[in-house]
Protein backbone atom coordinates (compact mmCIF):
# COMPACT_ATOMS: atom_id res chain seq x y z
CA UNK A 1 0.00 0.00 0.00
CA UNK A 2 1.53 3.36 -1.04
CA UNK A 3 2.19 5.94 1.64
CA UNK A 4 0.40 9.26 1.03
CA UNK A 5 2.72 12.21 0.46
CA UNK A 6 3.52 14.35 3.48
CA UNK A 7 2.24 17.89 3.14
CA UNK A 8 4.99 20.50 3.01
CA UNK A 9 5.65 22.39 6.24
CA UNK A 10 4.22 25.89 6.64
CA UNK A 11 6.51 28.49 5.16
CA UNK A 12 7.98 26.06 2.64
CA UNK A 13 8.47 26.83 -1.04
CA UNK A 14 4.90 25.79 -1.84
CA UNK A 15 3.72 28.85 0.10
CA UNK A 16 5.98 31.26 -1.77
CA UNK A 17 4.16 33.38 -4.31
CA UNK A 18 5.63 34.38 -7.67
CA UNK A 19 6.45 38.06 -8.10
CA UNK A 20 7.90 39.73 -11.17
CA UNK A 21 11.46 40.98 -10.96
CA UNK A 22 11.67 44.79 -11.17
CA UNK A 23 13.11 44.53 -14.70
CA UNK A 24 10.00 42.59 -15.76
CA UNK A 25 7.47 45.15 -14.49
CA UNK A 26 6.01 47.10 -17.41
CA UNK A 27 4.09 50.35 -17.39
CA UNK A 28 1.15 48.86 -19.27
CA UNK A 29 0.70 46.14 -16.64
CA UNK A 30 0.91 48.60 -13.75
CA UNK A 31 -1.61 50.92 -15.39
CA UNK A 32 -3.93 47.96 -16.05
CA UNK A 33 -3.71 46.94 -12.40
CA UNK A 34 -4.37 50.48 -11.19
CA UNK A 35 -7.25 51.09 -13.61
CA UNK A 36 -9.78 49.04 -11.64
CA UNK A 37 -11.52 50.97 -8.81
CA UNK A 38 -11.33 48.02 -6.39
CA UNK A 39 -7.62 47.53 -7.01
CA UNK A 40 -7.06 51.28 -6.68
CA UNK A 41 -8.81 51.14 -3.31
CA UNK A 42 -6.42 48.37 -2.23
CA UNK A 43 -3.39 50.38 -3.34
CA UNK A 44 -4.63 53.48 -1.53
CA UNK A 45 -5.05 51.53 1.73
CA UNK A 46 -1.61 49.95 1.41
CA UNK A 47 -0.03 53.34 0.65
CA UNK A 48 -1.70 54.81 3.75
CA UNK A 49 -1.38 51.92 6.19
CA UNK A 50 1.64 49.88 5.06
CA UNK A 51 1.54 46.10 5.34
CA UNK A 52 -1.98 44.65 5.62
CA UNK A 53 -3.59 41.25 5.32
CA UNK A 54 -6.11 40.72 2.54
CA UNK A 55 -8.89 40.47 5.13
CA UNK A 56 -7.95 43.82 6.70
CA UNK A 57 -9.10 45.69 3.59
CA UNK A 58 -12.89 45.84 3.39
CA UNK A 59 -13.94 45.54 -0.24
CA UNK A 60 -17.41 45.54 -1.84
CA UNK A 61 -16.77 42.26 -3.68
CA UNK A 62 -16.84 38.53 -2.93
CA UNK A 63 -13.87 36.73 -1.39
CA UNK A 64 -12.98 35.06 -4.69
CA UNK A 65 -13.08 38.40 -6.52
CA UNK A 66 -10.94 39.94 -3.78
CA UNK A 67 -8.39 37.16 -4.33
CA UNK A 68 -8.44 37.90 -8.06
CA UNK A 69 -7.76 41.61 -7.50
CA UNK A 70 -4.81 40.94 -5.18
CA UNK A 71 -3.41 38.44 -7.70
CA UNK A 72 -3.60 40.99 -10.52
CA UNK A 73 -1.79 43.56 -8.37
CA UNK A 74 0.91 41.01 -7.45
CA UNK A 75 1.39 39.65 -10.98
CA UNK A 76 1.83 43.17 -12.38
CA UNK A 77 4.36 44.12 -9.70
CA UNK A 78 2.25 46.60 -7.77
CA UNK A 79 2.18 44.68 -4.48
CA UNK A 80 4.28 42.07 -2.79
CA UNK A 81 2.55 39.25 -0.91
CA UNK A 82 3.97 36.91 1.71
CA UNK A 83 2.38 34.39 4.01
CA UNK A 84 2.58 34.97 7.75
CA UNK A 85 0.97 31.91 9.24
CA UNK A 86 -2.36 31.58 7.48
CA UNK A 87 -2.61 35.28 6.57
CA UNK A 88 -1.44 36.62 3.24
CA UNK A 89 0.24 39.96 3.92
CA UNK A 90 0.43 42.67 1.28
CA UNK A 91 2.73 45.63 0.85
CA UNK A 92 2.93 48.19 -1.93
CA UNK A 93 6.14 47.79 -3.97
CA UNK A 94 6.72 51.52 -3.64
CA UNK A 95 10.51 51.47 -3.96
CA UNK A 96 10.45 49.40 -7.14
CA UNK A 97 7.61 51.39 -8.69
CA UNK A 98 9.16 54.76 -7.84
CA UNK A 99 12.48 53.67 -9.35
CA UNK A 100 10.85 52.37 -12.53
CA UNK A 101 8.16 55.04 -12.99
CA UNK A 102 9.11 58.15 -10.98
CA UNK A 103 6.09 60.04 -9.69
CA UNK A 104 3.51 57.58 -11.05
CA UNK A 105 2.23 56.22 -7.75
CA UNK A 106 2.17 59.67 -6.12
CA UNK A 107 0.23 61.06 -9.09
CA UNK A 108 -2.27 58.18 -9.10
CA UNK A 109 -2.84 58.45 -5.34
CA UNK A 110 -3.25 62.22 -5.56
CA UNK A 111 -5.70 61.91 -8.47
CA UNK A 112 -7.73 59.28 -6.61
CA UNK A 113 -7.94 61.54 -3.58
CA UNK A 114 -9.07 64.50 -5.72
CA UNK A 115 -11.67 62.32 -7.41
CA UNK A 116 -13.00 61.22 -4.04
CA UNK A 117 -13.19 64.82 -2.85
CA UNK A 118 -15.16 65.74 -5.97
CA UNK A 119 -17.71 63.22 -4.80
CA UNK A 120 -17.47 61.01 -7.85
CA UNK A 121 -17.71 57.95 -5.63
CA UNK A 122 -16.28 55.75 -8.38
CA UNK A 123 -13.21 54.74 -6.38
CA UNK A 124 -13.87 51.39 -4.76
CA UNK A 125 -16.77 50.42 -6.97
CA UNK A 126 -16.32 48.59 -10.16
CA UNK A 127 -17.10 45.50 -12.10
CA UNK A 128 -17.20 42.60 -9.67
CA UNK A 129 -16.42 39.97 -12.24
CA UNK A 130 -13.09 41.38 -13.38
Amino acid sequence: MPIPPTPPPAGSASRVLDHPEPADICLEGVLHALADPVRLRIVRRLAADGELSCAAIDLPVSKSTTTHHFRVLREHGVVSQIYQGTAKMNVLRRTDLDALFPGLIDSVLRAAELQERRGSGAAGRGPQGE
